[in-house]
């Protein structure tokens, strides 16, 4: 597999926010956005995930074996500031909701409920109602949404943002094990999330000349 952009630019209103933003990466490897606040990193997981559309540029996904390139967003999951769960469904309900909405890419196997449920230590609950958890739970779960419905190419905003240090541990471990198989991560964020070995692109924001450094 491999997830490329190349000259990405995007604008908010009449501004460009970034330009000319290009990299690639194959099964297996990660990505790090860093940058001060401001500076295009949501916006950019946003076009990955092909939520925005560039102002130039393009993003593809190649599987091994294909003669083409498929858009990346058709191999993506999304995971940004908000949960995207229904408060009113049970718990078990969302996250069999999605499983059908995405379905499985390309052959692939996604986790039942219950196991994803287990895999970010909540099993035994997804008869409860979405709204009745914590702040805390609610975020796991959200983070299960990435189990139940393969997608090679997991986009990653701040994904742990304001949760304790087990909730840290845990995710790295699910990031850990998705490359682990072949899959690719890129993450806005400011914890390890197991990533030592990952590359970086520095989001500078648009100065006149290109929007980010890759390294």
């Amino acid at each position: 597999m491999r997830l490329s952009a190349e000259n990405l630019s995007a604008k908010r209103g009449e501004d460009f926010i970034f330009e000319d933003i290009s990299f690639a990466l194959n099964a297996g490897e990660a990505m790090i956005l860093t940058g001060r606040n401001g500076s295009g990193k949501s916006t950019l997981l946003r076009v990955l995930a092909g939520l925005l559309r560039p102002e130039r540029g393009r993003v593809d996904f190649v599987v091994a074996g294909d003669h083409e390139s498929r858009p990346a967003r058709e191999a993506s999951h999304y995971l940004g500031h908000r949960n995207a769960m229904k408060h009113e469904l049970t718990v078990a309900e969302n996250l069999v909701f999605w499983k059908h909405f995405l379905g499985d890419f390309g052959g692939g196997n996604g986790a039942s409920v219950e196991n994803a449920a287990h895999a970010v230590g909540l099993e035994g609950i997804t008869h409860l109602p979405f709204g009745y958890l914590s702040a805390g739970q609610q975020r796991r779960f959200a983070m299960a949404k990435l189990l139940v419905a393969y997608r090679p190419v997991w986009i990653l905003d701040e994904p742990t943002a304001a949760l304790d240090a087990s909730a840290d541990r845990m995710f790295a471990g699910l990031v850990h094990d998705h490359l682990a198989a072949g899959g690719i991560a890129i993450a806005a964020t400011h914890q390890p999330l197991g990533l030592n070995a990952a590359r970086e692109l520095k989001m500078t924001g648009f100065s006149g000349a290109p929007g980010g450094v890759w390294q």
